[in-house]
């Protein structure tokens, strides 16, 4: 799409079905740009294979982007809402900050031609103004002041989204440079003599088997505890001297 911007929203919608019988409507058309990412990768978000996919006109869908730049951040809030999908709180705030965490982790994972696009965006619309608004009300129900409060939400989100975009951005290879690339930990680090390289040499096999696997669950437990160390011990506070248990993902 171009910068091509439309006008108010009313009178602006296609209610007739598409050639497909399709409804258009910004849901739909979301997740019809996620499937096309999912096959095709950056270059399907265009208007004319939207278009095709939808059995529509390319010019219908501008009733409901501005552009593929308004698209994308809806199909980035769309990944925000995914990770948020069915979450409660705990009362534990560790507990709920871990959860999120993981959630948004497997959410752009689960879309890994996507996620590398969008892990960097700020959209200002629902689903990331209630993920803002949920996980600073768990800093500050947790006792941080404000200051502080706003300054981990920032580390923490950049820290899951990071992890998520390097992580998707690996699941997203073709077959043969991904199974190369674990290869090589087996074919060259494996193979390194103790004279020359004596710490791999010792660790060989564990670096094999572990590279198989993100590092992003132990990441977010170390994150976790750092942030538990900031805030002091009180005694009606569930959760502030707790140290969150180590996990791995297989």
């Amino acid at each position: 799409m171009n910068e091509r911007v439309v006008g108010g929203e009313s009178g602006r919608r296609r209610r007739r079905p598409t050639k497909q019988g399709t409804v258009l409507s910004e849901q739909v058309i979301v997740e019809t740009a996620l499937r096309l990412l999912g096959q095709h990768g950056a270059e399907a978000l265009t208007v004319r294979r939207l278009g095709a996919a939808l059995g529509a006109d390319p010019s219908a869908l501008y009733r409901y982007f501005h552009n593929t730049d308004d698209l994308l951040l809806a199909i980035t809030d769309e990944l925000i809402g995914q990770a948020q999908h069915g979450w409660q709180s705990t009362g534990d705030w560790l507990a709920d900050l871990r959860d999120i965490g993981l959630r948004i982790h497997a959410a752009y994972r689960a879309h890994p031609q996507a996620a590398p696009l969008a892990a960097h965006r700020t959209t200002g619309r629902h689903h990331e103004t209630r993920a803002v608004e949920t996980i600073l009300g768990i800093l500050r129900g947790a006792g941080f002041p404000d200051e502080e409060a706003v300054q981990l939400y920032h580390v923490f989100v950049d820290h899951g989204l990071a992890f998520a975009a390097q992580d998707a951005a690996a699941d997203a290879l073709p077959a043969p440079a991904k199974a190369a690339d674990l290869g090589v930990w087996q074919a060259r680090y494996a193979r390194l003599p103790a004279a020359t390289h004596p710490n791999i040499a010792a660790t060989a096999d564990l670096l094999v088997t572990d590279m198989k696997r993100s590092a992003y669950p132990l990441a977010l437990e170390l994150l976790l505890s750092a942030i538990a160390a900031r805030l002091p011990e009180s005694p009606g506070r569930p959760g502030a001297a707790a140290a969150p248990p180590h996990t791995t993902e297989g």
